[in-house]
């Protein structure tokens, strides 16, 4: 199997994913500048469209390569001879996992729910409306749960390959 490309034992699309989950961050910081305090309501909708594309690419591809490596214990433990981590370090691992999937899946639930209501939802050209209190708290929902993805992932990523 390959080694990713940011040094660690981890895959090429690991390495993508952290770099996605790096990047996503300040960009929704960004968009969230745009909206609050620019009041650039048609480049804050495409920000977000561009950065829910950005994401649901990675994960696909992300998924796709979890299934040819056979899961994430597959590429921890490349070679069964010699494993990298013990069963105990594994189970370890796949507790800060499960946490992070908790994130990881409500994410792009909330995300899409919030990107569609707001697609429904606001005129064009997109201005403040009577659903813009709503969106708000929904915008801000999905913005904690992408930061919380965000740092659980890191913390995946950096006792599976790098500690």
């Amino acid at each position: 199997m390959n080694r990713g490309f940011l040094g660690y034992d981890a895959s090429f699309m690991l390495d993508v994913v952290v770099c996605a989950l790096i990047l996503l961050v300040p960009l929704l910081v960004y968009s969230i500048w745009l909206v609050k305090y620019r009041h650039k309501y048609g480049k804050h909708k495409v920000a977000q469209l561009l950065m829910g594309l950005l994401l649901l690419t990675a994960v696909g591809l992300f998924e796709i390569d979890m299934q040819l490596h056979g899961g994430w214990k597959n590429i921890i433990n490349k070679d069964p001879a010699a494993p990298r981590m013990s069963t105990a370090e594994l189970a370890d691992v796949s507790q800060i996992l499960r946490i992070h999937l908790i994130f990881a899946i409500s994410t792009p639930i909330l995300w899409i729910w919030t990107t569609y209501e707001a697609l429904r939802r606001f005129p064009d050209p997109i201005k403040p409306g009577p659903y813009s209190k709503r969106h708000k708290t929904l915008a801000w929902l999905s913005t904690i749960d992408l930061v919380l993805t965000s740092i659980t992932g890191l913390i995946f990523y950096y006792y599976a390959f790098i500690a």
